[in-house]
């Protein structure tokens, strides 16, 4: 009769997992992702550098896993902030705000899932990240025009023009520091930019930049 895991067993392999990949997200906002070792994770989580293998067998492996839960969970509160939002507009100035805050918030773990150098068999995976990013952006710009509550214009070509915009205006190594007001007012800016861009002319007395609290 083949072995069963147990749901005790489960939960604890779970657990171990997701305890390696706080471990490497850590190391990650530290440091970017040359600061993700194996050796260096197993410290951080408690546990032996073998253990981590079993689960991920390279570092390119765990590094990989980290980009997409981290990137799934920046989309995932994207798009709920959008979906809360009262309108289309509203929607898309909450999808921008959320990712400029959320990356502002973390700004060098976004940099090292987003943008920082690292292997190049870890490349498609960053462009993939970055497609879904400017897909959302995409949704909601494409949805504002078709309520004509902004100018005709080309989505596509639009929605990664402002990821761009905003990465490098928040993140980047030319962004300036920015910590608490300053962070939130960094974000603000950025968020009126990409607005202004898109032919919101005047967001901000529109209601649709407000007071931001960086996650």
């Amino acid at each position: 009769m083949p072995y069963r895991r147990t749901e005790n067993v489960v939960r604890r392999l779970a657990a171990r997992e997701q305890a390696i990949l706080d471990a490497a997200e850590a190391l990650a906002a530290e440091g970017g992702m040359a600061a993700v070792q194996i050796t260096h994770v197993a410290a951080r989580a408690d546990i032996a550098a073998g253990t981590v293998y079993r689960y991920f067998p390279s570092k390119t492996e765990l590094v990989a896993e980290l980009v997409s839960v981290v990137s799934a969970r920046a989309l995932a509160a994207m798009k709920a902030a959008a979906d809360a939002a009262p309108g289309p507009l509203s929607a898309l100035a909450a999808c921008i705000a959320t990712f400029a805050a959320r990356a502002l918030g973390q700004r060098r773990l976004a940099w090292a899932v987003i943008a920082e150098p690292v292997d190049a068999e870890l490349d498609a995976l960053r462009r993939d990240v970055r497609r879904a990013l400017a897909a959302e952006f995409e949704t909601r710009i494409a949805t504002a025009i078709a309520h004509r509550l902004l100018p005709e214009q080309d989505a596509a070509v639009a929605a990664p023009a402002i990821v761009g915009a905003l990465m490098e205006g928040l993140i980047g190594p030319l962004a300036p520091p920015a910590e608490g007001t300053a962070a939130r007012a960094a974000v603000q800016a950025a968020t009126l930019l990409a607005l202004r861009a898109l032919g919101v002319i005047d967001a901000r007395a529109r209601g649709l930049v407000v007071q931001l609290v960086l996650p």
